[in-house]
């Protein structure tokens, strides 16, 4: 698949690109820890000539490029990595307990084309501020609420816009776009939960904390089953249950790692209520001797695009890309700490009014697409791997070309044309 591009230095542009993004692939780093992805991506957008400002909130990166009065402009991209092995089996593959099993390689390299585009001498003319970040620790909610906390928006300025896309299990050179809620809104609980512990042989003499947690585990299904409306996105997870080290023993605590997601901003109130409630009820049952701990480990808001900066986007899209590649995106229980660039995150960083555009990206190459199983595109996507899966990888071929093509049209979109 090709891609139409109005600009003359994207084939040359992506050789470099290319292996940019491969070694962003080989070298993932996991949230916090982004020190050489951070690096790479800064000396790149000191190459293309913006003012680049580096460990802002940890490891995060910011370039800036100004040319005269205009709109601001910031384009983010995340830098961090999963604790996933890869299985892709591509001679590229990373090769440790780490991979971008998410994209963000993809998200990257995208975005460092733009900004190389942007600048370059055969340029389209614009105006403006354009500003170019590289946000550390996303996959743990963390990032976005760090740089604005360590003065992002004092230090580069405050953007009129703040523009995002995120690859997708979607035919590579295809765009998605929602106008209600994109991502979900989330909270992420630890809980401990206390017993007495002593010999698997003498259980009366116990409080075991692994019955009172896996007690937890499906009484925590009723939070969505009979608490929230059938018309509401909500989802409660356990992901993470840990107790004991012998069959012979009764633990003195069992640990669980859950999270809440929701469409709406209430119905995720009513859930997370709905979580803590249910652990302090089932420890009194249980007669644990300590009150459980519930701590709040991260929280993210629901992502709400600006609706009119996402028609002109998609507008600038279906221009570009045509019509029948520019889809509907429905609501996600995927979560994200991007909203907090906009009005979400006021109470950090003071600002007003900060429109939002965040679509999603095709990434699946046109022979993968072809020849995965099912019937129409719900039963490929069901079929396909997707985001945070060991084998889940970009097609780089056709889906990073689209990946800048369609960033530098939202970009151009927003800025002052000339």
């Amino acid at each position: 698949m090709t891609v139409s591009t109005p600009y003359p230095e994207l084939p040359a542009l992506l050789r470099p690109l290319t292996a940019f993004y491969l070694d962003l692939h080989r070298n993932p780093e996991l949230s916090g820890e982004e020190v050489r992805t951070a690096g790479a991506f800064a000396g790149w957008l000191e190459s293309a000539g913006y003012e680049t400002t580096r460990g802002i909130g940890g490891h995060g990166v910011a370039g800036v490029l100004r040319r005269g009065a205009g709109p601001t402009v910031m384009l983010r991209a995340e830098l961090d990595a999963l604790p996933v092995r890869e299985t892709t089996g591509l001679a590229y593959a990373s090769e440790g307990p780490v991979a971008h099993a998410c994209g963000h390689d993809l998200h990257l390299a995208a975005a460092a084309g733009t900004a190389s585009l942007l600048a370059g001498p055969d340029a389209p003319h614009w105006r403006g501020t354009l500003i170019v970040v590289g946000q550390p620790a996303e996959e743990t909610l963390e990032g976005a609420r760090a740089m604005l906390a360590d003065g992002l928006y004092e230090r580069v300025g405050r953007p009129d816009a703040v523009l995002a896309q995120h690859s997708a299990p979607l035919p590579a050179g295809m765009v998605a776009h929602a106008y209600g809620p994109v991502t979900a809104g989330s909270v992420t609980f630890r809980v401990v939960v206390h017993g007495r512990g002593g010999h698997a042989g003498a259980p009366h003499l116990t409080v075991d904390p692994v019955v009172t947690a896996a007690h937890l585990v499906t009484r925590l299904q009723t939070v969505v089953a009979r608490e929230a409306a059938p018309s509401e996105q909500v989802a409660v997870t356990v992901g993470s249950f840990r107790a004991g080290e012998r069959a012979a023993i009764v633990p003195e605590r069992a640990e669980l790692g859950i999270t809440v997601r929701a469409a709406g901003e209430a119905a995720l109130a009513r859930a997370a209520a709905g979580v803590e409630r249910i652990v302090r009820a089932e420890c009194a049952a249980s007669g644990c001797p300590r009150e459980p701990e519930i701590v709040r480990e991260s929280a993210s808001p629901v992502t709400h695009p600006d609706p009119a900066t996402t028609a002109a986007v998609r507008d600038a899209h279906t221009a570009r890309f045509g019509a029948q590649r520019v889809a509907m995106w429905p609501p996600s229980l995927a979560t994200e700490d991007f909203a907090l660039f906009g009005d979400a995150g006021r109470e950090v960083h003071g600002a007003e009014g900060v429109r939002l555009a965040y679509w999603m990206l095709g990434a699946i190459g046109p022979a993968a697409w072809a020849a995965a199983p099912g019937e129409g595109a719900a039963g490929k996507l069901a079929s396909l791997p997707a985001n945070h899966a060991p084998d889940f990888a970009p097609d780089v071929r056709t889906a990073l070309p689209a990946g800048v093509t369609a960033l530098t049209e939202a970009a151009l979109t927003c800025l002052a044309r000339t």
